[in-house]
């Protein structure tokens, strides 16, 4: 495990749980994350993931690093020819994914990336219902991903991490962090998109965009979608701020009909218990809160199973560089739109 600090934990915990695998190491910079891998059970761990990587013999490596340590963290697995599981954003441009992609290549090792929506029971059942052409043509669809971002839900009790506030960092803002999710959704639904216009914003003073809105189309289902996303909105557990729907000739198809039937029961009666952990220092239930986490544990299984068989991972690097294509291109259109001045109308009675 490369990074164990708050996705890293989940992919953590995950893969502690999986019978087939056998967790031999953590690294991370910071100590209380290291202390809280060993307090999870982890034999090792390290302060440096290059250090690491030279030290353990490995089949695969799960990278929850920062955007800006992917594209090194995979060159580095790739010199000690180990498979990677990459968060998202697979790197921070297409321009350095394509160098990531090829030192992968050439070393012979697998690249998958968690992106987790797909595994998602609710967008399975959206899938599914569409597919089975329940509401006909979809000519419009909408995505919508909301949450808090990285400053936290007040009163907030420690500094948020750097990075995520740092567009050379990060890669972006929340178009990257949520919005990457959503162009992956969209096109395991609909196919390849064209991306027609964009626009980003801040409710926030903060360095990164914390809102953004695409107009998309897909050419095969002549489909028309908008995708919205921004890290503005308190996301208080067990609701979820994501909504998916699909406006049909016949009907419409969305996320929320398709949500787990004791989803708000059990999701309110992990969220006590978590809170009760935090009063008595013990570990809380990474998959407790949400089925969103449990997502992340079927996008980790999928992809060591398909190592273990030696076959392609289900969602690999180059799909990873699709939702970055998307990215950017929105990411264009958006700056184009803002050095446009609007002209100034002479109004006259």
């Amino acid at each position: 495990m490369l990074g164990v600090g708050n996705i890293g934990m989940v992919h953590l915990k995950s893969a502690l749980s999986m019978a087939a695998v056998d967790v031999r190491a953590a690294a991370d910079a910071m100590p209380e994350n290291r202390n809280r891998a060993e307090r999870a059970g982890v034999p090792s761990t390290y302060d440096d993931y290059t250090t690491l990587l030279d030290a353990e013999e490995l089949d695969a490596a799960v990278v929850a690093l920062p955007p800006f340590l992917h594209a090194d963290a995979v060159e580095r697995a790739a010199e000690n020819d180990i498979d990677v599981f990459v968060e998202k954003p697979l790197a921070r441009s297409t321009e350095e994914a394509d160098r990531l992609l090829e030192t992968a290549r050439e070393a012979g090792i697998a690249v998958g990336v968690d992106h987790t929506l797909r595994y998602q029971p609710d967008m399975i059942g959206v899938k599914s219902e569409y597919e089975d052409g329940t509401v006909g043509h979809v000519p419009y669809a909408s995505i919508t991903r909301l949450n808090d971002g990285p400053l936290g839900r007040p009163p907030v009790e420690h500094a948020p991490p750097s990075w995520p506030l740092d567009a050379d960092a990060a890669g972006g803002g929340s178009l990257l962090e949520l919005g990457i999710h959503c162009f992956d959704v969209l096109e395991w639904l609909f196919g390849d998109l064209d991306v027609h216009d964009a626009t980003t914003g801040a409710t926030l003073d903060i360095p990164v965009e914390d809102a953004a809105t695409v107009l998309l189309h897909a050419p095969e289902t002549e489909t028309t979608i908008t995708l919205h996303c921004g890290s503005y909105q308190w996301e208080q557990l067990p609701e979820v701020n994501t909504r998916l729907r699909l406006e049909g000739i016949t009907g419409t198809i969305s996320n929320q009909d398709h949500l787990p039937g004791n989803f708000y029961a059990s999701a309110a009666k992990s969220a006590l218990s978590n809170v009760a952990s935090r009063v008595t220092g013990s570990e809380s239930d990474v998959f407790g809160p949400t089925f969103y986490l449990q997502a992340h544990y079927k996008a980790l299984s999928a992809f060591c199973d398909a190592i273990r068989n030696g076959d392609r991972p289900p969602i690999d690097g180059q799909d990873g560089k699709r939702s970055l294509e998307l990215a950017e291109t929105a990411y264009e259109l958006a700056a184009d739109g803002e050095t446009d001045e609007l002209e100034t109308m002479e109004v006259t009675r």
